[in-house]
């Protein structure tokens, strides 16, 4: 049981011709649940997804197999093997999300691309001691990047805009980045030991696949709830870009990470953004809609997010 909305996006993911007219009240019914979320707290549960089980179950297997290689293994494609494109492992505590080392380890994924000069991009490091993670991370990609476009077309909708007001504009060609997270039990005399610190996402939307062992707190109006693995769903919260662009009637959420399980615990958050040269300008006035259309930066979306990342990172960042 959550406190937070489950949500089924399936009408949202037709795509037969014959079926999009009659599919419309569905849509509008999913895009009011998914306005009324957004408005709240910001996060909600995705459920009639699409996504096959097995693709899951194959991300998972193959997760753990590769936190399970010694240090010095998943070492060999460390962060600073992955140049600009920032692919690649960190150790525990490497990561400093809200100013301070988090208690895991993670990979850092994007979508595959030969090497180039812009940063964030280029190819992914896969680990040679486990193969299956190279397809089961790619095709993970693929099916995100496709559920992603239909929740912003709910977005969009909940919005009074076109459906297709994002996928044909901000994230026509999207930012896609990908975390596989692998959070040790927290030491159960220390409170103040959190796997990740309290943050907001800095992008447009993240979808989370979360195991069975829970952990993610989220700051809504009415305080501190939990957000507990649900079978078969994504958890999904929009990011500090959308909030921008609406003017803060959707909300970016603060939330957290702590590993009390006794397990170990692995999750895979999915982060879907604007294009790297996207200008992303207001979102259009709409009668109704509170928002002032002002975003506090000027310049690309690429270079937003790369002063966000940079604090995470930021001896990774200098040497770049």
């Amino acid at each position: 049981m959550s406190e937070l909305p489950v949500i089924d996006v399936s009408p949202l993911l037709a795509t037969d011709p014959d079926l999009t007219a009659a599919a419309g009240p569905a849509k509008r019914a999913v895009a009011e649940a998914i306005g009324e979320a957004c408005r709240d707290s910001g996060f909600f549960y995705v459920s009639g997804h699409g996504v096959p089980p097995e693709l899951p179950r194959r991300l998972d297997a193959a997760s753990r197999r590769f936190f399970a290689l010694p240090e010095e293994v998943k070492a060999e494609i460390s962060m600073e093997r992955g140049g600009k494109a920032w692919r690649g492992f960190f150790p525990v505590g490497g990561e400093l999300t809200s100013g301070r080392p988090d208690l895991k380890e993670g990979i850092y994924f994007g979508a595959e691309e030969p090497p180039g000069p812009l940063p964030l991009h280029g190819p992914n490091l896969f680990p040679a001691q486990v193969p299956e993670l190279r397809d089961a991370v790619l095709d993970h990609l693929g099916s995100m990047t496709a559920l992603a476009q239909a929740v912003m077309s709910g977005i969009a909708l909940s919005l009074g805009l076109d459906e297709d007001y994002f996928r044909s504009g901000y994230t026509a060609q999207p930012t896609v980045l990908f975390r596989i997270f692998h959070y040790p039990p927290a030491p159960p005399d220390d409170p103040d030991t959190w796997g990740v610190g309290e943050h907001t996402d800095y992008g447009l939307l993240t979808l989370l696949l979360q195991d069975a062992n829970g952990g993610l707190q989220v700051r809504t109006p009415r305080g501190w709830i939990e957000a507990p693995p649900l079978e078969n769903t994504f958890v999904c919260n929009i990011g500090d870009m959308l909030d921008k662009l609406t003017g803060g009637h959707y909300r970016s959420t603060p939330h957290r990470v702590r590993n009390r399980s006794g397990n170990e615990r692995l999750s895979f958050p999915f982060f879907f953004d604007p294009g790297w040269d996207s200008e992303v300008p207001p979102l259009p006035y709409a009668p109704g809609h509170r928002w002032d259309g002002q975003v506090d930066f000027t310049g690309t979306y690429g270079e937003y997010l790369l002063s966000k990342v940079s604090k995470v990172f930021p001896r990774l960042f200098e040497r770049l």
